[in-house]
């Protein structure tokens, strides 16, 4: 389980985050939802101990976040940022391979590619591993930055905005993937959306945040009803029932 106890983050006088107390399920794919703004990405690198947070504490699995050493964090908890700057002419197996690093610190063992080919083979990735990032499309890049959190094997995973930047084709191929991670790995995987609807297809849990502060958090079936969304992102919104699946209308 990932708690939060009155954890803060102040900008300035008017931008600021928290308190937030929260409690993140163990072993299900969460969604980070909310407005622009809101503090989403923000939460999710205190959490991962990207940004100091200023008050509070943070405990992902029993481990307190500020106590724990980098070693040994990095085998708790791995997290992908929106923003990535590894070496374009890396090849997508020497990517994935890098998310080994907090476990052979550069010598990779037997296991080690065992796991490797793991998530290269999950991620539909074996015609492209070979090949340069910046030979790849916005979706093939974006599943093998995935798969290299994943072959950290970290039972905590944190990915901002996972759909940044991809078609709706890709965006539910990677949902469907991470959804499995969950599932098939036992993987407590947190994600930042910014479609409220892939949120309530593919996240068994909910956390809606607006203006620094968490509104709603809880079961999807618990939050995802027309008041709770109409007053999170200030538009009129309509929650149906498709196919035993909800979806909001608010076009």
């Amino acid at each position: 389980m990932i708690h939060l106890h009155d954890v803060t983050k102040t900008y300035s006088t008017d931008n600021t985050i928290g308190p937030i107390d929260l409690e993140i399920p163990k072993g299900e794919l969460t969604a980070l939802v909310g407005p622009n703004g809101a503090g989403k990405s923000t939460m999710l690198s205190m959490i991962g101990r990207l940004i100091k947070k200023d008050g509070g504490e943070i405990n992902i699995g029993g481990f307190n976040v500020d106590a724990t050493s980098n070693t040994d964090l990095a085998k708790v908890v791995s997290i992908l940022r929106q923003e990535n700057h590894f070496v374009t002419r890396l090849s997508v197996r020497q990517l994935v391979a890098f998310g080994r690093f907090p476990h052979s610190k550069g010598r990779l063992t037997a296991e080690d590619e065992t796991i490797i080919n793991r998530y290269i083979e999950f991620f539909n990735l074996e015609p492209l591993q070979h090949r340069y990032l910046d030979e790849l499309s916005g979706g093939q890049r974006q599943r093998a930055y995935v798969a290299m959190v994943l072959s950290q094997e970290t039972e905590y995973v944190l990915l901002d905005e996972p759909l940044n930047n991809l078609d709706i084709a890709h965006s539910v191929q990677m949902m469907k993937h991470l959804e499995r991670a969950a599932h098939e790995f036992n993987r407590t995987v947190v994600v930042v959306l910014h479609d409220i609807n892939f949120a309530a297809r593919y996240a068994s849990y909910v956390c809606m945040l607006k203006n620094g502060a968490v509104e709603h958090a809880g079961p999807m079936e618990s939050v995802m009803v027309d008041d709770i969304l109409t007053d999170v992102f200030d538009t009129p919104i309509h929650v149906i029932n498709v196919d035993g699946g909800l979806m909001a209308c608010y076009h």
